[in-house]
C-alpha cells in the first residue's frame, strides 16, 4: 500500500510528495522535528511531544505554522490513513524555502514547510531486544551545543550509529570531558548496585526527551531512588544494569559497554519492570 504523507495542507500519495530544493531544512538543516508512537492505533504522549515542539521552534525563532489542535488532527488522520495500530508519526518542520540560498534567514512572509509520515512497525512495543539487551560503544561527542533543540541536523548520531555497527554493537553512547552525554537518539542511563537510576540532568548538553520525563515520573512514583547528575563509561560497565529511552524503542536494557558485560550481561530485573509500567501508563493516556 503507498503511504499518504501531508505536505503544507495537503494529503498525498507518498509518491507526489515534494519539497523545493530550496528548502532550508535540505540547504542548512534548519528544521526541527519530532517522532510520536502510536500503540493500539493511538498516539503515545502527544502532549509533551507537541510541548516540546514549541519549545523546539521557539529557540530558533520560527514560525508556528499550525496550531497544536490542527497538529493532532493531521497525526490522527495519517494514523486513521495508513491504517497504524503500532509505529510511528514523523513530523518536520522547517523555515520554509527562499527564492535561492542565502545564509540569511527568509524574511516572515515566507511559509514554513510542514512535512509528516507515518512508518507502520508492527511488533513495536514487543521488540525481542528488549528481551536480549542491547551492546553500546562509546565515542566522542562532536556534536554542536544546542543538543536540547529537537533540529535535523542528526549526521553525527547517524555516523555513531554506523561506528557501532562497525563494531557489531546496536548503538553508540556520546561522551564529553569524561562523562556521558547521551545515545546517539536516546537518553542514557544506569542503575547503581544499590538500585539507583542515574541519568544525566537536563541542560543544552541532552536532549529533554519525552520518554525520559515520562519514565523518571513513574520509577519516583514507584520509589525507585533517581539521580540526575552524569556518570562513566567504567561506572556504567559497574553498573547493576544499564538502560536508554527514546519514542521509538522506550526502555531498552543495555547488556554491555566497550565490550564490557554490564552485570552479568544478561537482562535485568529493574528494566524490565520500568519498560512495562511505562508502557501500560502510556496506553492508558494514549490519544
Amino acid at each position: 500500500m503507498t503511504r499518504t504523507v501531508y505536505v503544507n495542507g495537503e494529503y498525498l500519495p507518498e509518491t507526489e510528495a515534494k519539497v523545493s530544493i530550496f528548502d532550508r531544512g535540505f540547504l542548512f538543516a534548519d528544521g526541527v522535528y519530532e517522532v510520536t508512537s502510536v500503540l493500539d492505533g493511538k498516539l503515545i504522549d502527544f502532549e509533551g511531544h507537541a510541548k516540546r515542539l514549541t519549545r523546539s521552534l521557539n529557540e530558533l525563532d520560527m514560525p508556528h505554522p499550525v496550531t497544536m489542535d490542527e497538529l493532532l488532527e493531521i497525526h490522527r488522520e495519517l494514523v486513521k490513513l495508513n491504517e497504524i495500530e503500532e509505529g510511528l508519526v514523523y513530523l518536520q518542520i522547517t523555515r520554509g524555502a527562499d527564492a535561492d540560498r542565502d545564509f540569511v534567514f527568509p524574511s516572515a512572509d515566507v511559509p514554513a514547510t510542514v512535512v509528516l509520515f507515518t512508518q507502520n512497525k508492527p511488533g513495536l512495543a514487543d521488540n525481542p531486544a528488549a528481551q536480549k539487551g542491547i551492546k553500546v560503544i562509546s565515542i566522542d561527542d562532536q556534536r554542536w551545543g544546542r543538543r536540547d533543540i529537537k533540529t535535523v541536523q542528526l549526521l553525527y548520531p547517524s555516523m555513531g550509529k554506523m561506528m557501532a555497527k562497525a563494531q557489531g554493537c546496536d548503538d553508540a553512547w556520546l561522551v564529553e570531558d569524561g562523562y556521558v552525554t547521551e545515545g546517539t537518539s536516546n537518553n542514557a542511563y544506569i542503575v547503581t548496585q544499590e538500585g539507583t537510576i542515574v541519568t544525566r540532568q537536563l541542560s543544552n548538553d541532552i536532549l529533554h526527551g519525552i520518554t525520559r520525563a515520562a519514565v523518571l515520573r513513574f520509577a519516583k512514583e514507584a520509589q525507585i531512588k533517581v539521580e540526575e547528575r552524569p556518570f562513566t563509561i567504567e561506572e556504567a560497565q559497574n553498573a547493576k544494569e544499564a538502560f536508554f529511552t527514546s519514542a521509538s524503542a522506550f526502555v531498552m536494557p543495555v547488556v554491555e559497554v566497550d565490550g564490557k558485560a554490564v552485570g552479568d550481561g544478561k537482562v535485568g530485573d529493574m528494566v524490565p519492570r520500568i519498560r512495562e509500567i511505562y508502557l501500560e501508563e502510556m496506553r492508558k493516556a494514549a490519544v
